[in-house]
């Protein structure tokens, strides 16, 4: 698949979002693979601090600078950054004031710590700050230095105050350096070369927290990408027959005679024990079934394109996150 047959063509920057415990970083992860899939560089940041980068592709700690960790399909590399807030924030000081040692000074008696501790807005511009850098990049030649780049953002509910960085700094600098720092990754979060990415499972939580967060996008003018449903389960029986047991149960002695005749059953106490236990467990897979059908069509709400991402059995370790990416690919997400 070529770029052009892409839904984001011309995106350049994915931020990914999503309630806790939907996968978030490993479907950020499995992005960052897809987009460079076919022999292009991507970036994949890190703004929290947690380091889930470097737990999903099972490598060490990342230090505060760009490093190759993958290799995608088809000879693409996949480059990390875990951003570190007082990095970042002594980068800020030198390119602006020209005060590295004194920024390092700062460092050492807290007032970094202290400057972001009283003024949250400014930890978020200089995270956003250092991606949106990423993004404009580029090499000697004028060439962009990432094709893309996936920032693994903070969670849904907090995801629209991180990016609208210019509100917040109005309270901290009307003019200067601050203010048209803001004013330059406002500039490149809320352009059509961004895509805002909701990650969520088909529960009612996630899924009303996803809608929340595209219309809380959508009244701050900030673009809203598409929505990436995690770890879908397989519809194991035919349609009709899971309609049935949800609404009704299944019928343990049905089951019975049907072990027996089938021969997988010896006696009728064998059969009545086992079928007891698979009606429990069709019964509750019906039941489930029917919960997330009725999430998928509150989600259609939204009118934003969506992919789903199966359930690993194994779980997300590297050779899932490589599943993960082509289905993304084959989805056209990437």
């Amino acid at each position: 698949m070529s770029a052009r047959d892409t839904d984001w063509d011309g995106v350049r920057l994915h931020v990914v979002t999503g309630k806790g415990g939907t996968g978030k970083t490993t479907v950020a992860a499995a992005l960052a693979l897809a987009l460079a899939a076919g022999g292009r560089k991507v970036l994949l940041v890190e703004v929290e601090g947690r380091q889930g980068i470097a737990q999903v592709f099972d490598i060490p700690p990342l230090p505060y600078e760009e490093r190759k960790i993958a290799v995608a399909p088809g000879g693409g590399d996949v480059y990390a950054l875990a951003i570190d807030p007082e990095e970042a924030m002594l980068e800020y000081v030198e390119m602006f004031y020209g005060m590295r040692r004194a920024g390092k000074a700062l460092s050492k008696i807290g007032l970094v710590d202290f400057a972001t501790t009283i003024a949250p807005g400014l930890r978020d511009v200089l995270v956003t700050g250092k991606t949106s850098e990423a993004v404009r990049r580029r090499d000697r030649a004028g060439r962009r230095v990432y094709d893309a780049v996936v920032m693994d953002a903070p969670p849904t509910g907090r995801i629209t105050r991180f990016l609208n960085v210019t509100s917040e700094v109005a309270g901290l600098a009307r003019i200067g350096p601050v203010k048209n720092h803001a004013d330059l990754v406002r500039g490149v979060v809320a352009s059509p070369e961004t895509a805002v990415h909701f990650v969520t499972l088909l529960e009612e939580m996630p899924v009303q927290e996803t809608l929340d967060g595209i219309e809380s996008l959508h009244e701050a003018e900030l673009p809203v990408g598409g929505v990436f449903v995690n770890m879908v389960r397989p519809e194991l029986l035919p349609e009709a027959t899971l309609d049935a047991a949800a609404d009704g149960g299944v019928d343990p002695g049905e089951l019975a005679l049907g072990l027996k005749a089938a021969g997988l059953a010896e006696g009728a106490a064998g059969a009545s024990e086992i079928a007891e236990a698979l009606a429990a467990e069709v019964t509750e897979h019906a039941r489930r079934t029917a919960l997330e059908r009725r999430e998928r069509e509150s989600l259609a709400l939204a009118r934003t394109p969506q992919y789903e991402l199966p359930l690993l059995p194994e779980g997300a370790d590297l050779a899932g996150l490589y599943e993960l990416a082509e289905a993304l690919c084959s989805q056209g997400a990437a």
